[in-house]
Formats: C-alpha cells, structure tokens, sequence
C-alpha cells in the first residue's frame, strides 16, 4: 500500500492521541464533588477547577490542532 496516499502521517496520529489525552486530564482535573442545596461545598471554586484545568484543556486543544495541520515529512 502506498503511504503517499494517506493525509496523516503516523507523527500526526501520535500527536493527536497526545492531546486527546491532555483535553482527557484536563476534564479529569475539573471533576469532582459540587455544592448541594443541602451543603456548600467551596472546592468549587478551587484554583485547581477554575484555573488549571481550562488552560490544561486548551493546550490540549491547540496541540490536537497542530496535530492535524502538520505536515508529514516525506521518507
């Protein structure tokens, strides 16, 4: 089978598996328990869910994005 044929290289399936896995941890980093109407619970609000965990996400994203648009070097 001819390679020339494919639009992604194997360099692009393991960048993409890469960030698939850094979005996965980032929603991982912003689970966990909420407030109840019963009980507050201010881990809500915590610098590890508010901050961390979205930019965690986002280069998890933007590294899936360049994932897909870098070009395969030809062997």
């Amino acid at each position: 089978m001819d390679k020339s044929n494919f639009a992604f290289g194997r360099m692009n399936f393991i960048l993409l598996a890469v960030g698939m896995a850094v979005v996965i941890i980032g929603f991982i980093l912003m689970g966990g328990e909420g407030s109840t109407a019963d009980a507050y619970n201010p881990d809500i609000f915590s610098a590890r869910r508010i901050k961390v965990a979205p930019v965690v996400c986002l280069l998890g994203f933007v590294s899936m994005i360049y994932a897909v648009v870098h070009k395969p070097k030809d062997e």
